[in-house]
C-alpha cells in the first residue's frame, strides 16, 4: 500500500487550494504594490518572502498554534491586530513613497532585496488567517490509512509551491500595468491606490473573525 496520497485525492487538493489562492489576499497585494511602485527587481525580491511566509504558517499550525489559535480568541486577536498593523504600515509607506520622474527598472531600488524580502514575509507570517486555514483545510484530505507525516509534508509542498507560482503570476500582470503607466501623475496616483488598497486590507484583516 502507498504511504503517499492518492492521486485523485491530491489532484483535488490542488484544485480546491487553487480556488482559494487565485482570490488576491494581503500578501498578493504586497507583491503587487512592490511591482507597480518599484518595478522588476522588488517584485522579484518579494516572492521569496511568500516562499517563506507560507512555509512558516505551516510549520506553526502543525506545531500547534493553529489548533491554539481556533480556541483563543484573545491569542488570535493580538496576532490579527499585529498584522493588520502590519499592512497598514506598509500602505501608508507605499502612499508616501517618492516616485521616479522616469520609470527606470534599473534604477537603485528603494529598499535592499532582504528588507522587501522581510516585508512580504512578515506580512505573510503575521496573518493568523493563513495559519488557521492549514487547521482547518489540510484534514479534509488526510486518509487515516496512510501515514499522517507524508500526507502533510506533500499537500504542505504542494501549497507552498502553488502559493509561490500565484504570487509570480499577480508580480507578472502587475508588471505588465506598470509598463502602460507613463506619466509622473498616473505613477503618483497609482502609489497611492496600491498604498490605500493596502490599507483597506489590513483594515479587512483587522475585523476578520475566528472560524467557529
Amino acid at each position: 500500500m502507498s504511504v503517499m496520497p492518492d492521486l485523485q485525492i491530491w489532484i483535488a487538493f490542488v484544485l480546491a487550494a487553487e480556488a482559494l489562492l487565485i482570490l488576491p489576499g494581503p500578501t498578493d497585494m504586497v507583491v503587487v504594490s512592490y511591482a507597480l511602485t518599484q518595478g522588476k527587481r522588488s517584485a522579484w525580491a518579494s516572492v521569496p518572502g511568500v516562499t517563506l511566509g507560507d512555509a512558516t504558517a505551516l510549520i506553526l499550525s502543525l506545531l500547534g498554534l493553529g489548533a491554539i489559535l481556533m480556541a483563543s480568541a484573545e491569542l488570535f486577536n493580538i496576532l490579527k491586530i499585529a498584522g493588520a498593523l502590519y499592512l497598514v504600515y506598509l500602505g501608508i509607506k507605499t502612499w508616501r513613497a517618492p516616485v521616479p520622474e522616469t520609470l527606470d527598472d534599473g534604477a537603485p531600488l528603494q529598499h535592499g532585496r532582504w528588507r522587501i524580502m522581510a516585508h512580504t514575509y512578515m506580512a505573510t507570517a503575521l496573518n493568523p488567517g493563513g495559519i488557521v486555514f492549514y487547521v482547518a483545510f489540510f484534514p479534509q484530505f488526510l486518509s487515516a490509512e496512510k501515514p499522517l507525516l507524508n500526507q502533510v509534508a506533500v499537500f504542505g509542498a504542494t501549497f507552498i509551491v502553488m502559493g509561490t507560482l500565484n504570487s509570480i503570476l499577480y508580480a507578472t500582470l502587475a508588471l505588465q500595468v506598470r509598463r502602460l503607466i507613463t506619466s509622473y501623475r498616473a505613477r503618483k496616483n497609482m502609489n497611492r491606490a496600491t498604498g490605500g488598497f493596502l490599507i483597506a486590507m489590513g483594515g479587512l484583516v483587522g475585523l476578520a473573525k475566528r472560524a467557529a
